[in-house]
C-alpha cells in the first residue's frame, strides 16, 4: 500500500470527506494525496500544503518554540501536534505523524462530516503511514 492509497482509504471512511494529503513539514511537498473535488488543482493542493506547513513550522510558531526551549533550557521543540480548523464550509483535521515528526496528515471535509469520524479515520491510518513517511 502506498501513501496515496492510504489517503484514499481515509476519505472513503469519512462521509463528506473532500480530500486527504500527507505533507513533508520540512519541504512542504505533498508525499501523497487523494481527493474527489474537481477544483482541487495541483496549485490549490500546493497552497494548502504550504499553509499547513506554516501553521506547524512557520516563522512565528518557530519563534515561540525557540523562546520556550530557551526558557526551559531544552533542545528545539515542535510543540504543535494536532490542529482542527473550521472554515465557512469545511473542517480541516491536521495531525503530525507521531513517530515521523516531519510528516503531517491533512484531511479536509465538508461541515456535514462527523468530527469524531474525521479524527478517528486519521488516527487509524497512522500505523499504515508511519513506515512510508520519511
Amino acid at each position: 500500500m502506498n501513501i496515496n492509497e492510504i489517503c484514499n482509504g481515509i476519505i472513503r471512511n469519512v462521509d463528506a470527506a473532500l480530500g486527504c494529503a500527507v505533507v513533508d513539514l520540512n519541504s512542504g511537498l505533498l508525499l501523497g494525496v487523494s481527493h474527489n473535488v474537481p477544483y482541487f488543482t495541483q496549485s490549490y493542493l500546493d497552497a494548502v500544503a504550504a499553509a499547513a506547513v506554516d501553521m506547524f513550522r512557520g516563522r512565528t510558531i518557530s519563534a515561540v518554540e525557540d523562546m520556550l526551549s530557551n526558557m526551559r533550557g531544552s533542545g528545539k521543540l515542535h510543540l504543535i501536534k494536532e490542529i482542527q480548523m473550521t472554515t465557512d464550509n469545511t473542517f480541516h483535521f491536521m495531525m503530525v505523524v507521531p513517530e515521523k515528526p516531519d510528516a503531517l496528515v491533512v484531511l479536509i471535509t465538508s461541515r456535514k462530516a462527523n468530527l469524531g469520524m474525521g479524527w478517528s479515520s486519521v488516527r487509524m491510518a497512522i500505523p499504515k503511514l508511519t513506515p512510508l513517511c520519511p
